[in-house]
């Protein structure tokens, strides 16, 4: 009897080993298989069996997959940045060196389209080409100068026609900004001369307006003074000259202090310089 019982603990003790290995080997093969897969923020699976791409897209969080047959990608959704070079001619045929800022994403629900037709690699496939596609074929229609002084234009032209080559790839533009705007340098010498120029010719415009200006003043001046002294003459009457005359005999006489002057005669005599009996009479 204790021998059966011997055998029978014995027994469901190699009962619990044994499931203790398969518990053990299912969970070594679960770690392997690796049936679980999480989806970032920002991010979005695309799901293929066998390799092939499905038209499931799969969301942020845990996800289960077949192992062996079920792979999951994942794709960055979020907002990038993209710098691009490029070189372009305008309308009269001056060379133009930019650098474009582009802020895009992948539109979310595409992810697998985007993953199927161009891959992850679409910035050198896809955003650098349209976006030298587009700079040329916008700078085309404005010459030199156009672009300079038109540039907002410009940058909204080229904006939304790379916006609607982006769109049939599934990629929408965020941003889109001009970084650096050059030309050659013999028309940048070139404008910087005819700035010169032209703020020469004003500061001589401006010069000969201020004479102008001058000469208009001296000559109003001058006329004043020539109407002021036509009105002063104009004033004086044969009866204001006399009134003068004897405002000033009556101003000396005022000032007088009771002594004539004297002329010495040849016999050596004097006679008064005056005569206050004609002044008098006066």
């Amino acid at each position: 009897m204790q021998e059966f019982e011997m055998k029978r603990t014995v027994k469901q003790a190699g009962k619990r080993v044994a499931l203790g290995f398969v518990v053990l080997a299912a969970v070594f093969i679960l770690l392997i298989m690796n049936p679980f897969v999480k989806i970032g923020a920002g991010e979005r699976g695309v799901l293929l069996n066998f390799g092939a791409v499905q038209q499931d897209v799969l969301g942020e969080g845990l996800h289960l997959r077949i192992p062996i047959m079920q792979t999951i990608v994942k794709m960055d959704v979020k907002i990038q940045k993209s710098e691009t070079r490029s070189e372009a001619a305008s309308k009269d045929l001056q060379d133009i060196k930019s650098v474009i800022a582009l802020n895009y994403h992948i539109i979310p629900d595409k992810a697998n389209w985007v993953y199927q037709n161009i891959g992850v690699e679409f910035k050198e496939r896809i955003i650098d080409p349209s976006v030298q596609e587009a700079v040329k074929a916008v700078t085309a229609k404005y010459t030199a100068v156009q672009l300079i002084g038109e540039r907002e234009a410009v940058s909204t032209a080229i904006k939304e026609s790379l916006s609607e080559k982006l769109t049939g790839y599934n990629l929408f533009v965020d941003g889109f900004s001009v970084i650096d705007f050059s030309f050659s340098k013999k028309f940048t010498d070139a404008i910087e001369s005819k700035q010169e120029a032209e703020q020469f010719a004003l500061r001589a415009q401006r010069d000969l307006e201020r004479i102008r200006i001058e000469a208009e003043q001296k000559v109003a001046q001058a006329k004043a003074e020539a109407e002021s002294l036509r009105l002063q003459k104009a004033q004086i009457t044969p009866a204001l000259i006399e009134l003068r005359k004897i405002e000033a005999m009556r101003e000396a006489i005022a000032k007088w202090n009771g002594t004539v002057p004297n002329v010495l005669l040849s016999g050596g005599g004097a006679t008064p310089l005056l005569s206050l009996d004609g002044l008098m009479k006066k």
